[in-house]
């Protein structure tokens, strides 16, 4: 069945690939991003309804949210992708790399469900996915701003699989390990991470890609699924946490 499906982050990398399985799926797909240029390659490579939006921008997303149902109908499934990247000493964390961090995790995924509920609800069916990061789950060297907003996404979804299961709504994350994405490839650059000895690593002998996320994804917003929320689906390439 078609649905109405909203992916924040959806114009590059992980979101991406999210973007296309949903499409695959048949979905009728809104893209919500902060790169104009990017939004507007997915819209030409996928026929997605495309907008530029800060998640962290509570009547922006509203917005963004009331253009999707004017053009595609009342919103079925969120995936929520949108992030950013940051590496620092904990004693270094300035209160505004802190609060921006958590702003685009765990604030902005906030906007977007709380604004996109009501019409699950309306609807008796919803499906949300969360994505996290399973440095979440076992941490990480100078990135407590980001595992500490990345443990709060997965608080959240727990918490909101519990409150919402009684409308058929499902609230899963997932959190994935190593994802082959621009800033991954941003971060090789800098020289902030060895990508081919972490892939190397991985007890599949490679790192993941986009779509190995969106082929997780696609199943968690599929009416299979339902009997499945509250969860922590580790897309990790075998790395036991």
């Amino acid at each position: 069945m078609s649905r109405v499906a909203v992916v924040t982050g959806g114009a590059s990398g992980i979101g991406l690939g999210i973007v296309r399985r949903l499409v695959d799926a048949g979905h009728r797909v809104a893209v919500l991003d902060l790169q104009p240029d990017a939004v507007s390659h997915t819209v030409d490579e996928l026929g997605v309804l495309g907008l530029v939006v800060d998640v962290t921008d509570r009547k922006a997303v509203d917005t963004a949210l009331d253009d999707v149902r004017e053009a595609l109908g009342p919103i079925e499934i969120v995936v929520t992708s949108a992030g950013i990247d940051g590496d620092r000493p904990f004693t270094e964390i300035t209160v505004d790399e802190w609060d921006r961090m958590l702003a685009v995790h765990l604030t902005g995924t906030f906007h977007c469900l709380q604004a996109a509920v009501p019409d699950m609800i309306a609807a008796g069916w919803g499906r949300i996915v969360t994505i996290s990061s399973s440095s979440a789950q076992s941490g990480a060297p100078n990135r407590a701003h980001y595992v500490a907003a990345k443990g709060g996404v997965i608080a959240l979804t727990k918490a909101l699989a519990r409150d919402l299961a009684r409308h058929g709504i499902t609230v899963n994350t997932i959190p994935p390990s190593i994802i082959d994405t621009p800033m991954l490839r941003q971060a090789e650059a800098e020289g902030r991470i060895d990508v081919g000895a972490v892939g190397a690593m991985t007890p599949v002998g490679r790192i993941g890609t986009p779509d190995d996320i969106g082929a997780a994804c696609a199943y968690l917003c599929s009416d299979d699924a339902g009997f499945v929320t509250g969860q922590q689906i580790g897309v990790n390439g075998g790395w036991a946490i």
